[in-house]
C-alpha cells in the first residue's frame, strides 16, 4: 500500500481525499492494489481524474457501492 500511496502523491494534481479514496478502493481486494500500481506505472503522465476513470471503469467498481432507495 505504501507504493500506490507514494505514487498516487507524485501524481501532479494529486490531492489528500483522491489519495484516500483510491487506497480505500486498493485495499478491498489485493488485485485492485496490483492493477491500479499497473495502471501507474504504464502511465506516469496520468492526472487525478485519469486515476479516476480508470478506477470507476473496472468490473468490481460497483461491488463496494451502497444501493439507495428512490421514491
Amino acid at each position: 500500500m505504501e507504493e500506490l500511496t507514494t505514487l498516487l502523491n507524485n501524481i501532479d494534481d494529486s490531492y489528500h481525499d483522491f489519495v484516500l479514496g483510491i487506497t480505500q478502493y486498493a485495499k478491498k481486494k489485493p488485485a485492485r492494489l496490483e492493477i491500479i500500481i499497473k495502471f501507474l506505472k504504464e502511465h506516469p503522465e496520468a492526472k487525478s481524474s485519469d486515476v479516476v476513470y480508470f478506477v470507476s471503469t473496472q468490473p468490481d467498481f460497483l461491488e463496494d457501492s451502497a444501493m439507495m432507495k428512490v421514491g
